[in-house]
């Protein structure tokens, strides 16, 4: 069993994103949501404290940390807000191509100066009609001499219109699927590259997400991440490696959910007492905090089994699946627990019920999760 006693240094890295959250993330959280607007003055502070590019290793500029350690990060930043943490960490799925298919070269020539400044990076893999099914993507990688030309559309992705960097996935051949999909590095003055405009979203407003286009976009050949063909695994090890963080996420929305739940239930009276002394909401309470429990203890499980050299692709598809749906359920509770109040935008937790929706779909659709949690499952038996 994993002793999940937190050393020193991951107490004070908690303790460092607790503090940023309540005071620069959580007094503009309902503003930003309201407005939909992208806080980039939050962003550089997160920067300049070492909240971003987390798993990029300190040689190449970044924090370097383990996924135990980001996800320690991660749940405090959801609690302030869910829109400006999927932000945040971006970064992370936007380079962590780099980091496993990027050569030494590579990796010092795109890391090191990205880090180096301020900067966000996108990942670029959903397209318009091939969300979950990746192997059908449409976006084209014709080999021109000692170029690639990119034409297609990417779709959903977060941070595109303020990005310097996209790690970029595209087929040399629809017929090939899964074998034919190949990853770039494109950087963003790159001609023929344009963002679409920011979408209106349910939750996540804080958060900027767009199209991107690439219309007879050149890129080097020196600037592919391994060999044609390699695109659909390095995606995959990519989201094996951050889908842990986002059941941390969810993890984070759900603990605000319940302190906004159980602090209101003290304070609120019916039938001449708090409600809090009613059983029916000691049951929910009750409830919900058995969910979060079980969500951060299967993230964490998740994350040290990743942290000590597994692939951690059950774990973490376990973790990311039942950390969102419980961040979901938990936040209708607390709403069912305001009563009419948690319907209102003027209390928190209606935000919380639409930023948990995300989780569920991100990264994988939950959908997929239970298909990988099966297929992963079934090979112990096979």
């Amino acid at each position: 069993m994993p002793d999940f006693s937190l050393s020193a240094e991951q107490e004070s890295l908690r303790d460092m994103a607790r503090k940023f959250a309540r005071t620069e993330m959580a007094p503009h959280a309902a503003e930003c949501d309201k407005a939909a607007r992208f806080p980039d003055e939050i962003y550089r502070k997160a920067y300049e404290l070492g909240l971003m590019n987390l798993n990029v290793p300190t040689e190449y500029g970044g924090s370097g940390l383990g996924v135990l350690e980001q996800c320690l990060i991660v749940e405090e930043l959801a609690h302030a807000c869910g829109g400006m943490t999927t932000s945040v960490i971006a970064n992370c799925l936007a380079l962590e191509p780099i980091i496993l298919g990027g050569t030494p070269e590579q990796k010092e020539r795109f890391l090191t100066p990205f880090c180096a400044q301020y900067h966000f990076a996108s990942f670029c893999l959903t397209e318009p009609a091939g969300g979950s099914d990746a192997g059908s993507l449409k976006t084209r990688a014709r080999k021109d001499g000692d170029h690639y030309l990119l034409d297609g559309e990417k779709c959903f992705i977060t941070n595109a219109p303020h990005a310097s960097l996209y790690t970029v996935f595209a087929t040399v051949d629809p017929d090939l699927r899964y074998k034919g999909i190949t990853a770039f590095v494109v950087p963003r003055e790159t001609e023929g590259l344009t963002t679409g405009k920011d979408e209106e979203k349910m939750g996540h407003r804080a958060s900027s997400t767009s199209t991107v286009r690439f219309e007879g976009v050149r890129v080097p050949v020196v600037d592919r991440l391994g060999g044609e063909g390699d695109g659909f695994s390095i995606a995959m090890r990519t989201l094996d490696q951050t889908r842990t963080p986002i059941g941390a996420l969810a993890t984070g929305i759900a603990q605000a959910a319940l302190d906004h739940a159980a602090a209101y239930s003290l304070k609120r009276h019916s039938f001449g007492k708090p409600i809090s002394e009613h059983q029916a909401i000691q049951i929910k309470l009750a409830n919900m905090a058995q969910s979060i429990h079980a969500a951060r203890l299967l993230t964490w499980h998740a994350a040290w089994t990743i942290d000590h050299g597994s692939k951690g692709t059950l774990e973490s598809s376990i973790a990311k699946c039942f950390a969102s749906d419980a961040a979901l359920h938990v936040a209708d509770e607390a709403i069912q627990t305001f009563g009419g109040y948690g319907y209102m935008k003027e209390y928190p937790v209606e935000k919380l019920l639409r930023d948990a929706k995300l989780t569920q779909i991100y990264e994988g659709a939950n959908e997929i999760q239970r298909t990988v949690i099966a297929r992963e499952l079934l090979r112990q038996y096979a």
